[in-house]
């Protein structure tokens, strides 16, 4: 029997009906819809997505359907292992997915539609063959997947197999060099679902022999030896070979399959085979695995490496396991394996130089690993070009350091020069991340030109983020802009089309110009051309004002935020609005850092189901992406001083709004998702600065994830103080303003289990706080059901309305 979980009722008192408004009880409430204006732009067509093929010379636009409807969230679902899967189909029970394709040229705009989908089609994981010509994906109907191609020289789409896929753990798809497509499959021989118990055999028991283990919270945990079977059961995997006719053949043993990748040459397979023994404190990506190394036709060649339970793990988020990780193909040969092994234990604490070595082996994997690379922090992988030149990453969270190094792979007892050393969060002197094309393998590797490496950046500036195009030079670590984003519009480089870097397209748009791809040569110096229409799906807020403002915190340190008011908004004219205030903090470990301005004002006003630009339509002053710096330089951790620093930032943005003209410093809410929520309850908790707030999906009592929280690393016990005095709960006595808190039922976020909510909610009131908690049914962390999301925009707007708008 699959688990059933109890759909808490919604908890609720109907604001608009006076003779409601003081009951304190659970009631039932049925799904609500806010003002007509809120729910048009919810109900807004979605715009689609584009994928473009590795040569750039056509790109599929993919159409995808609105919400689903809660009808569908509701089916069953087993949270097991951490994962979350829909039995009925041997997939994942939440996934977005696209309904319909389109090939378009990318040079002339050409459209063709695709034939033959799948009616009601749910489709995802698009693979495209090496030579281009077909198009691999999977159809998700109610009982399962299936495995279909479409050929792009007739654009007909076709059923390759039945609804055999197992995508529990990740649809696994690759295209081998003769146009078969390798993937994974359910075990057909794996039998019938496991019968639950009518009584447990005994006791569920753990236990430990005495050394720390530390453990971080995790949602959706093994529990008994039911579960443990269910998860076998629907992991339980056989690797498929399938050709164009359809022709089916099983590649090497069933097992666990967690992942498989196919060497560039198509003549070998790396595959992860989950272990026993499971574990009820860590999800299934912790679990044991073994590393197997098969030809194509799954003969077995090696076993690479038998990784052990990561249930023990050092503290720290700089922490990582024993042994050998992030075991992977090198892109620029035929058969070549790379990984990297802690020389530390995985533990941050331990000093030494040489904290890591990268490692590689060719085929046919029968000598001893070779040493690739030595280095001082945490590997975060390697950038292929050819075997002269490749671009090895690193990085340290604890100092936010980021280290790029070139090494010549076929020297490698040859000392590497490091290029780029910066801070990981400063976005004013980011080179940003390179540009790839496709090799003969069909992998990507590095675009350069000699010691060039041509390289796209966000462009961050005080004015704002102004992306561009650069060819960074290797040996001088200079760049070059090539191409920049101009004023008034935001646009950014989706895909370089030849060698030079002198032809690529862009996604270009403004604030109230919907984001198109458009086409770009510097060296014909032609103008650009646009190559798609997509339309703009929010005309009823054309006309709102955007800006990007700029102002001071009381200790000097530059704050910045988005301002949106409402079309045709005078504040000498017009007076003094209600502002909603919506904000995330970050840490940061330099001061000048957390001052940079991050976003633009030319970025198109995007909504999605948690926005709160929403409200401008309703006669609110929006300030979106408040900065909320919370800074720790040195030795100091940001979050020894976390409460006055949050107080110092939302007081400088209100006084801000107030200053312009614009915000009436008596209805001012604040609110945010996650984190944010956990913010909002912080600030309501240490201060009187606002009228309301909103917190969605927060985590309230820190003394629940006692191993580290968001980017603090220190335990509770090493740092009870910080931990108390940044738990909201601890400090539900102080709260006197009205807070609305909100919460998927079904929360699969590490640390925000729904009981945060629930208990925070009990501490409001029994000391009398003004407060109201709704639980979500079926929801996750981020709320899907079209329902839901517009009963969330209900309740928000109808808290916005009392307590705020219409404030006494």
């Amino acid at each position: 029997m699959i688990k059933k979980f109890y759909s808490i009722a919604i908890l609720a008192w109907v604001l608009s009906l006076p003779f409601l408004a003081k009951v304190q009880a659970q009631e039932a409430l049925s799904y609500q819809t806010p003002p007509k204006a809120i729910a048009d732009l919810v109900n807004a067509a979605p715009t689609p997505l584009v994928s473009f093929s590795r040569s750039g010379d056509f790109m599929l636009v993919l159409e995808r359907s609105g919400n689903p409807s809660i009808e569908e969230l509701a089916q069953p679902e087993l949270r097991i292992g951490g994962i979350r899967i829909n039995p009925a189909t041997n997939g994942p029970s939440r996934t977005g997915s696209f309904e319909n394709v389109i090939l378009k040229n990318t040079r002339n705009g050409q459209e063709q539609q695709v034939k033959g989908l799948p009616a009601n089609a749910r489709l995802g994981s698009f693979s495209l063959s090496r030579d281009e010509k077909y198009v691999a994906l999977t159809n998700t109907s109610n009982t399962g997947i299936s495995l279909w191609v479409v050929d792009l020289s007739t654009l007909e789409a076709r059923k390759l197999t039945d609804e055999i896929v197992n995508a529990v753990y990740g649809t696994g798809i690759t295209w081998t060099p003769d146009n078969q497509i390798l993937f994974t499959a359910i075990n057909p021989n794996r039998g019938g679902l496991p019968k639950a118990p009518l009584a447990p055999k005994g006791p569920t028991v753990q236990e430990t022999s005495g050394n720390a283990a530390p453990s971080r919270t995790y949602q959706d945990l093994l529990t008994n030896p039911y579960d443990e079977a269910l998860l076998e059961y629907f992991m339980d995997s056989q690797l498929m070979l399938v050709n164009l006719q359809g022709n089916k053949k099983p590649i090497g043993k069933p097992g666990m399959i967690k992942s498989m990748d196919l060497s560039p040459n198509g003549q070998y397979i790396t595959v992860e085979l989950i272990q026993k023994p499971f574990s009820y404190l860590v999800p299934a990506s912790r679990f044991p695995y073994d590393v197997e190394i098969w030809d194509i036709n799954g003969k077995h060649v090696k076993t690479l490496a038998q990784i052990p339970l990561d249930e023990v793990r050092p503290t720290g988020f700089d922490a990582t396991v024993t042994g050998p990780r992030s075991i992977s193909w090198r892109a620029d040969k035929p058969a070549t394996l790379f990984w990297v092994e802690a020389q530390d234990g995985g533990d941050p604490r331990v000093k030494m130089d040489e904290r890591e070595i990268i490692y590689t082996l060719d085929a046919p994997f029968s000598a001893q690993p070779s040493k690739l690379a030595g280095i001082g922090y945490r590997f975060r992988g390697i950038y292929w070009s050819d075997d002269n030149f490749a671009l090895l990453n690193e990085g340290w969270f604890a100092s936010r350091q980021q280290k790029v190094t070139r090494i010549n792979p076929s020297k490698p007892s040859e000392k590497g020069t490091v290029i780029i050393e910066r801070s990981s969060d400063d976005i004013y002197n980011d080179p940003g991340s390179p540009v790839f094309t496709t090799n003969s393998f069909g992998r990507s590797v590095l675009l350069r030109k000699g010691d060039d490496v041509f390289m796209t950046s966000e462009g961050g500036s005080p004015e704002g983020s102004m992306p561009y195009l650069s060819a960074f030079n290797t040996k001088t670590k200079t760049e070059k802009i090539l191409w920049r984003s101009q004023a008034p519009y935001y646009e950014r480089v989706a895909k370089v089309l030849n060698a030079d870097a002198t032809e690529f397209v862009t996604i270009k748009e403004s604030t109230d110009i919907q984001p198109n791809y458009w086409l770009v040569n510097t060296r014909k110096r032609i103008a650009p051309i646009q190559i798609t229409q997509f339309a703009h799906p929010y005309e009823s807020i054309k006309g709102i004002k955007k800006e990007l403002v700029k102002y001071k915190r009381n200790d000097g340190l530059d704050l910045s935020a988005i301002v949106y008011t409402p079309e045709g908004y005078d504040p000498a004219k017009d007076g003094r609005l209600p502002v909603l205030m919506w904000a995330y903090p970050r840490e940061y470990k330099s001061a000048a850092v957390a001052a940079q301005v991050r976003g633009s004002k030319y970025t198109f006003t995007r909504l999605n189901w948690g926005s709160p630009i929403y409200w401008v339509t309703q006669g609110y002053a929006i300030m979106d992406q408040t900065e909320m710096p919370i800074v720790g330089e040195g030795d100091e951790e940001p979050n020894d001083t976390f409460v006055v620093q949050l107080v110092a930032n939302a007081e400088a943005a209100i006084d801000y709004i107030v200053d312009a003209g614009i915000g009436d410093r008596n209805r001012i809410a604040v609110g945010g998702h996650s984190y944010g929520a956990f913010m909002t309850a912080n600030l309501l908790s240490h201060s009187n600065l606002f009228a309301a707030g909103i917190a969605r999906s927060g985590a309230y009592n820190r003394t629940l994830t006692p191993f580290g929280f968001q980017y603090e690393q220190r335990t509770y016990w090493e740092a009870p103080e910080v931990y108390n005095t940044m738990s909201p709960f601890m400090n539900a006595h102080k709260v006197k303003t009205p807070i609305l808190l909100i919460h998927g039922e079904a929360d699969n976020n590490s640390g925000t289990f729904p009981i945060q909510s629930e208990r925070y909610y009990n501490a409001l009131k029994g000391h009398g706080a003004t407060t109201r908690l709704v639980f979500l049914p079926h929801e996750s962390h981020g709320y899907a059901a079209k329902e839901s999301i517009l009963h969330t925009l209900w309740e928000q707007h109808v808290w916005l309305e009392k307590y705020v708008k219409n404030r006494n």
